[in-house]
């Protein structure tokens, strides 16, 4: 009788098993047993925090209570500025042209020359023009034989008077051809129209040149006209009140090397239309230049400042800001804090001159913004504004 060796084998497979399958057990155990603690420990946490945000003023005895820094705005006089980056142009800039064909003879100045009204700039070849106008001079004098002679016959009642009428108006024709050649004669010599600074010249001397080819440009720089660009708001602005009190307006010009120009300006102009693809409108302003120093072309920025009188000031740092816009928290009588939006009227360097949501006299915090949440009891100390603008040197957090 033979015996079959299956049996065996599933008793020996049965013993390799049961060992594995006794530890795999104690393994899941181990792991169970450690989320357990786990889930534990966060629900633990959940606790503290949610017994500290909700319900931190009715258990503040049972639970450590923030320290923090606390001041109040402050009602003072500012000076608030906007600046605006300007383009600086000659009140008076032309492209001087010839006015006649010809050679250029001669030419007087040099370029970066100053030049006063009426001085000679070029000097176009006249011979030509010369000779045309003596030529219309002759005639002229032929053209007034001409009318005396009939004049005389017409007193002895040899000629009618229309044809003394004849004879004066070729006169008057002769005398109209030579004025033409004569201003022609002087359209050669090319003279200053007003006192400026000659820029670089187009042709050099010899050169053929046609009517109307630009012979140089000239600036004049006595007063600069600085454009600037305004958003339409700030138009508004201006337009409600600022233009009443323009006297109170202090227009200053920052150079590119961040100089700012020793002159003072005045705004003179507005441009009629707005830009429509960027919601901006011009504005000029006219600065003295009697040293010379500006040029037409240069570029910089218009400051405009104004006094605010009694406004409302905070530090930077004792905002914080939120989808755009910008939040306090106020510390009540209580003790208790809460948020608080706020209306920026203009940014100074370190503080927010505010427009409303916040009076002089409250409590806001200071330091420690990121330690308190709306609705904590916390323990503060005070420090008086003055001495806290007195030593700014933090942005928002």
């Amino acid at each position: 009788m033979k015996v079959s060796p299956i049996p065996a084998i599933l008793m020996a497979s049965v013993c390799l098993i049961l060992p594995a399958c006794t530890k795999l057990e104690a393994h899941l155990n181990d792991v169970t047993h450690s989320e357990e603690h786990l889930e534990a420990s966060q629900h633990g946490g959940e606790h503290a925090e949610g017994g500290h945000g909700e319900h931190g003023g009715e258990h503040s005895g049972e639970h450590h209570q923030h320290k923090i820094i606390v001041t109040s705005p402050q009602s003072k006089d500012v000076t608030s500025t906007q600046q605006y980056v300007c383009q600086i142009h000659s009140c008076r800039h032309i492209e001087v042209c010839a006015l006649e064909t010809g050679y250029l003879e001669a030419i007087p100045v040099q370029e970066g020359q100053l030049v006063n009204e009426g001085d000679l700039m070029f000097k176009i070849y006249p011979p030509l023009y010369k000779a045309k106008l003596e030529s219309e001079e002759a005639e002229a004098q032929l053209a007034q034989i001409e009318y005396n002679n009939t004049e005389k016959l017409f007193k002895q009642n040899v000629v009618s008077q229309q044809e003394v009428a004849l004879a004066q108006a070729k006169l008057s024709k002769a005398k109209a051809k030579v004025n033409l050649a004569l201003a022609e004669l002087n359209f050669t010599n090319v003279t200053a129209p007003f006192t400026g600074i000659i820029d670089r010249l187009h042709h050099q001397q010899g050169s053929l040149i046609e009517e109307g080819d630009i012979l140089t440009t000239l600036s004049d720089n006595s007063v600069m006209w600085v454009y600037f660009n305004v958003p339409e708001a700030r138009y508004l602005e201006y337009k409600a009140g600022l233009a009443k009190d323009e006297d109170k307006l202090q227009i200053d010009l920052k150079l590119a090397n961040h100089t700012i120009f020793p002159h003072s300006g005045k705004i003179s102009a507005i441009e009629a239309d707005f830009n429509n693809e960027t919601g901006n409108i011009a504005f000029r302003a006219d600065f003295p230049n009697p040293d010379g120093l500006l040029r037409h072309g240069q570029t910089g920025s218009v400051l405009i400042s104004r006094v605010l009188k009694d406004a409302i000031v905070i530090p930077q740092r004792a905002t914080y800001e939120i989808l755009a816009k910008r939040y306090v928290y106020v510390v009540g009588d209580d003790n208790v804090v809460h948020q608080r939006e706020i209306n920026i009227e203009t940014e100074l360097p370190d503080i927010f001159v505010i427009k409303d949501g916040i009076e002089e006299g409250e409590k806001i915090v200071l330091e420690g913004i990121r330690q308190v949440r709306d609705g904590d009891q916390v323990e503060y100390e005070f420090q008086a504004p003055e001495e806290v603008l007195s030593n700014l040197k933090y942005k928002a957090e």
